[in-house]
């Protein structure tokens, strides 16, 4: 797929956008399928592992020189272990806020400085590069489409698709889509996996997440908490 050096945290996100109307889609349930992404490539590194459902970090000294994903790694090593599921959700604005400045610096999204009742300081964030959007999404359509056979697929691009289609990412299929690619899709998430047994259950784990994330509309950072 195009845009090689882009995250996979960062595609998710772009690919959120709708770029006809110029706006984030299911905007409330980016945080975690932001946040699944950087789980899911941290593990495809090998820089995380899964033990018994928890997300276990391999290497102290491990860092992929992606401010993103390392900001992700220090904050699982420094905190309490944690299953899969819980840090798909677990202050996964930061993993979002981290991408947008990131996503800004390089030029895809421009930053606009507001303030929230005229008091409180925020940046809200307009698409700046609505043909790598749109590249994204055609690119994304053929994976899931085929017609490469799924064993030739990247594990990183199967991971794109896997997790945009298990966030029901309306900017990648529609609901009736949903149906006809199931079978596609959950090819795919194997595929994610494909390198070890260990990474397999670990995408396992963040997908499921993020599946069982978007069926709670309006739920956003720690579980059992208001908004991160």
């Amino acid at each position: 797929m195009p845009n090689g050096p882009l995250s996979l945290p960062a595609r998710l996100y772009l690919l959120a956008w709708d770029t006809t109307k110029r706006k984030v889609t299911g905007e409330s349930q980016v945080p975690h399928l932001v946040r699944a992404g950087a789980l899911t490539e941290l593990a495809q590194r090998g820089l995380l592992a899964d033990t018994d459902g928890v997300a276990t970090p391999t290497d102290p000294d491990g860092r992929t020189g992606d401010p993103v994903l390392d900001g992700l790694l220090e904050l699982i090593e420094e905190s309490r272990p944690h299953k899969w599921k819980t840090w798909v959700s677990l202050r996964a604005r930061i993993t979002l806020d981290a991408v947008q400045a990131q996503l800004a610096a390089d030029g895809y999204l421009r930053a606009e400085k507001t303030r929230v009742l005229g008091v409180f300081p925020s940046v809200e964030y307009e698409i700046d590069r609505v043909a790598v959007v749109d590249g994204l999404r055609e690119e994304a359509r053929l994976v899931l489409e085929g017609p490469v056979p799924v064993d030739e697929v990247s594990e990183r691009d199967a991971a794109f698709v896997a997790l945009a289609a298990a966030a029901e990412l309306r900017t990648l299929l529609s609901g009736r889509e949903r149906r006809q690619y199931e079978e596609r899709v959950e090819a795919l998430a194997v595929r994610s996996g494909a390198a070890t047994p260990a990474l397999k259950q670990a995408v396992q784990e963040v997908r499921s997440a993020v599946a069982v994330a978007m069926a709670a509309p309006g739920v956003s950072g720690t579980p059992g908490a208001p908004g991160n």
